[in-house]
């Protein structure tokens, strides 16, 4: 997956390339990721702006997106939605494991899921705090929906500074055992199948 050349941006990368069901290939400049931009320098910015990035979808919650505000908050291609929610339970110091978040509140999930689909065309560039955790849900979600094994989104969640393939593993592992795949885990959070289709059509190469 081609790296993007954001400063001072980290873990910010194009999802391009990745292989799809059938030989098909995820389409370049369709979906990209990185970490929060309130640290971009003014080239980062213009790069963003260069890709032609038609949706910016910031999964943080909102105090975050406050404390530490996008340079991109105010455009319209700035769209703010926290994936997850504090469940019962949670511990920050524990390992990684997504599997209670996705399940504490699926209808984030869902809202999530459905603005990538119906983003205006051209690229959409996912992010949260470190471009890790909440990102690498959403990400792992839509390249599941798009075909991609499971195998290839642990590699592109590997990328990522700091993460455990493992934590990704069990995540997909989980959504096959308690749903029967991903596709079906979206459809129980409210995700409609032209939503699907939509992210299927988005990200596979012609």
């Amino acid at each position: 997956m081609p790296l993007l050349d954001l400063p001072d941006c980290v873990n910010a990368r194009d999802l391009g390339g990745t292989p799809l069901a059938g030989g098909a290939t995820v389409r370049m400049r369709a979906l990209l990721r990185s970490d929060n931009h309130d640290l971009l320098t003014a080239d980062g910015i213009a790069a963003v702006r260069e890709l032609g990035v038609a949706r910016i979808l910031d999964l943080r919650h909102g105090w975050e997106a406050r404390e530490f505000p996008s340079p991109f908050e105010d455009d319209e291609i700035y769209l703010n939605l926290p994936l997850l929610g504090v469940y019962p339970g949670f511990d920050p110091t524990a390992p990684d494991d997504y599997r209670p978040e996705v399940e504490h509140a699926p209808e984030r999930v869902a809202a999530a899921f459905t603005a990538l689909a119906d983003a205006p065309p051209g690229p959409v560039l996912i992010h949260c705090h470190g471009g890790r955790d909440r990102t690498g849900i959403l990400t792992a979600l839509a390249l599941a929906a798009a075909g991609a094994a499971h195998e290839d989104i642990v590699a592109d969640y590997a990328l990522t500074e700091g993460t455990d393939p493992q934590t990704m593993r069990d995540l997909l592992d989980h959504f096959d055992r308690e749903h029967q795949g991903v596709t079906a885990y979206l459809t129980e959070s409210g995700v409609d199948r032209r939503r699907l289709r939509a992210v299927q059509r988005r990200l596979t190469a012609p």
